[in-house]
């Protein structure tokens, strides 16, 4: 896995981190913010050809 990928899987890991504890806090803003950023993440990867599925794990 190339530096690129493996960063890119790590943003995707904390994106979902960072959103499940704003919804687990209701932070409705920070959620929205969060969402956001993982969508990015999600198109940036489909973009490169990276498989997401392995940054759920």
């Amino acid at each position: 896995m190339d530096a690129f990928t493996a960063g890119l899987l790590q943003r995707i890991r904390t994106a979902q981190t960072d959103l499940t504890r704003a919804r687990e806090t209701g932070d409705d803003f920070l959620a929205e913010v969060e969402q956001a950023e993982l969508e990015d993440l999600h198109r940036l990867a489909a973009e490169h050809g990276v498989e997401v599925g392995a940054a759920s794990a």
